[in-house]
């Protein structure tokens, strides 16, 4: 059978989205993305730490606001949010602005999830803390099963798998759980997006509907030069992530949940020219999981049966501490 013709057009489109694109950081800066990611995650906890039941998600989310202020944040990414309960697993969204802290009060038993992104001399990072308002073995499951998706997310990254591949995987992974994707909620359906050291020079601490205006100004010119090489930013499951992981960071964050139950870390993935790896290892969400394998052998497996509830993948699991 003789080859169907490649168009000039698509032949320069393909060699665009294959040019490849030297690692933009040295040590050093790895070092200021690391602390800052460190440092949020170090705020999101001691919020954590003070939630109660009655608590608002609007003053969870200000709370960490004030908290990150006083570490030396200068701007935001975005701002922080605060997700109680069933929003957690964004049931019910429809528009972008229900994302935006509301008046839920959180109660005994309850998942929560905080995310902020707190820059400092143009580093930034984007994290995602989940945690329980007491016993939820259903959210013990899940944390447990999370662990997965940082495995996989990095190995596929590391083999150089288009973006939009690796959503997939993840996808499949989540059916094989019994769990909803819930990233695809997020505008663009993203799992993840691009993380630079931010340049603009508008004005810092000022938002338009939750972004940066720094932000905001940055992103517009990483959409223009990646677009000149066939890619995205923005890591999907659509037509502009059918590309290899852009050497640079990646802030990821797998969302998963089952029924009301939602949740999803986030932190920052390194992908240089050949490798790909988590920026940092030493993460609450990371030692939470190693406690638990530690401890695995010497606890008894109980029960995880809960009346009218069948928890996902096995009916039995071990317990795990939220925070």
């Amino acid at each position: 059978m003789t080859a169907p013709l490649r168009t000039p057009a698509r032949t320069s489109a393909r060699r665009r989205s294959q040019a490849t694109t030297a690692f933009p950081y040295d040590g050093g800066d790895l070092d200021r993305f690391r602390e800052l990611q460190r440092l949020a995650y170090a705020c999101a906890e001691r919020v954590g730490a003070w939630l109660e039941p009655g608590v608002t998600e609007r003053q969870a989310s200000a709370r960490l606001g004030r908290e990150l202020a006083a570490a030396g944040v200068q701007d935001f990414f975005h701002i922080p949010f605060a997700w109680f309960g069933d929003r957690t697993a964004f049931r019910h969204f429809r528009t972008p602005l229900q994302f935006f802290p509301s008046r839920r009060r959180l109660e005994e038993g309850m998942p929560y999830i905080l995310d902020c992104a707190p820059v400092i001399d143009g580093y930034t990072a984007d994290i995602g803390y989940a945690g329980r308002a007491g016993a939820s073995p259903v959210w013990d499951r899940i944390d447990r099963d999370l662990r997965e998706y940082r495995d996989l997310i990095v190995a596929e990254a590391r083999r150089r798998t288009p973006l939009n591949e690796i959503y997939a995987r993840v996808d499949a992974l989540i059916a094989r759980h019994g769990y909803d994707n819930r990233h695809r909620v997020y505008p663009g359906r993203v799992i993840g997006h691009q993380i630079t050291r931010t340049t603009a020079r508008g004005p810092a601490g000022v938002s338009v509907l939750g972004f940066g205006v720094r932000t905001l100004q940055t992103l517009g010119r990483e959409f223009l030069g990646e677009r000149r090489y066939g890619r995205s930013p923005l890591w999907a499951d659509g037509r502009a992530s059918r590309h290899a992981p852009t050497p640079g960071l990646w802030a990821v964050e797998p969302h998963v949940a089952f029924r009301d139950v939602g949740l999803k870390f986030e932190e920052l993935l390194v992908v240089t020219e050949d490798d790909a790896y988590w920026l940092d290892d030493d993460l609450p969400h990371v030692r939470r999981w190693q406690r638990a394998a530690d401890t695995s052998s010497d606890l008894a497996v109980p029960d995880l049966a809960v009346p009218g509830v069948v928890v996902p993948g096995v009916a039995s699991g071990v317990a795990v501490e939220a925070r």
